[in-house]
């Protein structure tokens, strides 16, 4: 297993940790691990592609621990009423269309090579962005971040819609050339 696979093992396997580190209100703690785990994304991208260490098990792996993360800590910070129910809604159901496409590509015997849209990277940083801005505030006391909070869950709800909408019609697009027999 290479460097930047174990790296994504690594923050895969700290999400209940960081979980359970918000559900019992060690937030400073909580803040610690969630920023380990965002900057172990970077240092696994980067590592991967500056010393060609790049796998296909880091393809599935990497996203894969991006989206346990975030649709984790978006549930709990959703539950306790620190971001709104409608962008946690949002942000889950775009996760799961995507999962919901790739598996049914894979049912169809349909080989499919996980590259990330742009729109998908912004997302994601975006959506890291604004947890752990949450997440600082709580650690902190910070009640004047919440005009920040409310500005960063507007850009979320954009590039979670728009990068969904790119997804969708990409695989829109290859379930029409499916059925055309193409």
């Amino acid at each position: 297993m290479t460097l930047p696979n174990m790296i994504s093992l690594a923050r895969l396997l700290s999400v209940p940790f960081n979980v359970w580190l918000m559900l019992i209100d060690q937030w400073r703690l909580a803040l610690v691990v969630f920023c380990l785990a965002g900057l172990s994304d970077a240092v696994d991208g980067f590592l991967a592609k500056r010393f060609n260490m790049q796998s296909r098990l880091g393809q599935y792996l990497d996203p894969i621990a991006d989206k346990v993360l975030l649709v984790s800590v978006f549930i709990v910070l959703g539950v306790q009423q620190h971001l709104p129910l409608w962008l946690v809604i949002l942000v889950v159901s775009r996760d799961i269309l995507i999962v919901g496409g790739l598996f049914l590509l894979f049912v169809m015997d349909q080989f499919y090579e996980p590259t990330p849209h742009m729109l998908s990277k912004v997302n994601t940083a975006t959506q890291i962005v604004l947890a752990g801005v949450v997440i600082a505030g709580m650690a902190f006391e910070l009640a004047e971040l919440a005009a920040v909070v409310e500005l960063l869950v507007l850009v979320v709800a954009i590039t979670t819609v728009t990068s969904g909408a790119a997804y969708m019609i990409a695989w829109w697009g290859r379930m029409n050339k499916l059925e055309d027999g193409a």
